[in-house]
């Protein structure tokens, strides 16, 4: 249970508010590389964080993301030309650069010099991992206050190790979030009948653990970059089945993998970063790596592809399984196979996420012990945005070398430490040094 005074403090993101503050200290996911792919090709909406934003790339190749409106008249710049390294204003030609400098004013008189008066706001941008990454937050007069990006792992890797999706969700950021760090709910929402556990033999176990033991035993640890949660389920005899979620401060998350193998050092990984559209919209991002080996054709589409387990998707990214259609839920499916009835994790996680309304009143909330990785997320995320707003910088966002982990599940002996245990699996491998 929240405040209604910190529930809005948690939510609301616009510009000017504690909370929105906070996220532009960070460097996030803006869009997809293949959304501006060629030089010169159309200019993108965007919106992010309340704001309305245009991204393009310019004849050289280099990334913009400016203010969507023009700073004249306040005409929509998706309607600009994208040409000869800058973006030009249809209505009377002004024309920006990447950087949000005017270059070119022809409808003022030379002698006026009034070009070199006007800038656009602008935003850094970097490609990196299939993704176009932004940056709100204030720079300084030399990009001192600039972050470097988080070093990722997955991020760093060849093309054919990774992928990278985004899908529209219609709830508010914080709720998405919660919904990724809250471990118990896949004994129930994204399970198959207790029917289906007893006839299928050939389930993987992982997935048996999950199914019968249903009341995991959480052990919640502040790190440096966030908090790591462990959720303890009785495997075999003398063993524990413990999956270990990672979560990233501001919003992203480490999901632990489910394979038959006893470990998953070797296995693929997947996260989230669950990045605010407005108050009451989020991309949801979501980014499948193998450090090991490349992604088969068939791994590769379904974590994806538009049409694999993180979709369909229509072309402006909104689930063809929203909530217009019920998320195509089947009642007969219910009865007999999935507990939810509704195909696909991300649209099952979806229709529960977006049944709270847009923005939760968590006044109303009774928390359990299952829910300690959320209460604790709350915590750290609110008293981070508090500090900001005293004047203290948010440390993990400087140290991009804390997001250099991975998660895991795994077997491990009942008498054995889980920290100690999982070490090895959770800890990043090599990324490259140089300097953003």
């Amino acid at each position: 249970m929240l405040s209604v005074e910190d529930n809005e403090l948690l939510t609301k993101v616009g510009p000017g508010s504690p909370m929105g503050d906070l996220l532009r200290r960070f460097w996030f996911p803006a869009m997809l590389e293949e959304e501006i792919a060629a030089p010169d090709s159309p200019p993108v909406k965007l919106r992010l964080l309340g704001e309305d934003l245009i991204a393009f790339k310019d004849t050289d190749g280099r990334i913009g993301i400016l203010d969507a409106y023009c700073p004249h008249r306040r005409v929509h710049l998706y309607f600009g030309r994208n040409e000869e390294c800058g973006l030009r204003c249809v209505y009377h030609g002004w024309k920006f650069d990447v950087d949000g400098n005017c270059v070119d004013m022809p409808s003022e008189p030379e002698e006026t010099n009034f070009a070199h008066k006007v800038k656009q706001t602008s935003y850094p941008a970097v490609a990196r991992g299939g993704m176009v990454w932004i940056y709100m937050g204030p720079q300084g007069d030399n990009g001192e206050k600039m972050p470097a990006l988080p070093d990722f792992e997955w991020a760093y890797l060849p093309q054919m190790q990774r992928t990278s999706t985004k899908r529209l969700q219609q709830c508010n950021w914080a709720q998405a979030v919660e919904g990724g760090i809250d471990s118990s709910h896949i004994s129930f929402l994204h399970s198959s009948t207790d029917a289906q556990f007893t006839a299928n033999k050939n389930l993987p176990r992982r997935n048996k653990y999950l199914g019968i033991d249903r009341h995991p035993v959480f052990d919640v640890r502040d790190v440096d970059y966030g908090v790591l949660i462990s959720a303890r389920r009785n495997g075999e005899e003398d063993s524990y089945y413990w999956r270990i979620t990672q979560c990233l401060m501001p919003f992203y998350q480490m999901i632990p993998p489910v394979v038959p193998e006893d470990d998953t050092s070797k296995a693929s990984y997947t996260g989230h970063a669950w990045v605010p559209i407005d108050d009451e919209n989020t991309w949801t991002w979501t980014f499948s790596a193998n450090p090991h080996r490349d992604f088969t054709p068939k791994e590769a589409e379904v974590s994806g592809g538009a049409g694999g387990m993180w979709g369909p998707i229509d072309e402006n990214y909104r689930p063809v399984q929203n909530r217009d259609n019920n998320y195509m839920l089947d009642r007969a499916a219910q009865k007999n196979d999935t507990f939810t009835g509704i195909s696909g994790i991300p649209n099952q996680d979806a229709a529960v996420q977006e049944s709270m309304g847009p923005i939760v009143d968590r006044n109303r909330e009774y928390l359990g012990q299952s829910d300690s990785a959320i209460i604790a997320w709350r915590r750290r995320i609110i008293e981070m945005a508090k500090n900001l707003s005293a004047g203290e910088e948010p440390a993990e966002a400087h140290h991009p070398e804390w997001y250099n982990v991975r998660s895991c599940s795994t077997l491990l002996r009942r008498d054995e430490d889980w920290q100690e245990g999982t070490a090895w699996l959770r800890a990043g491998g090599e990324v490259p040094k140089a300097a953003e």
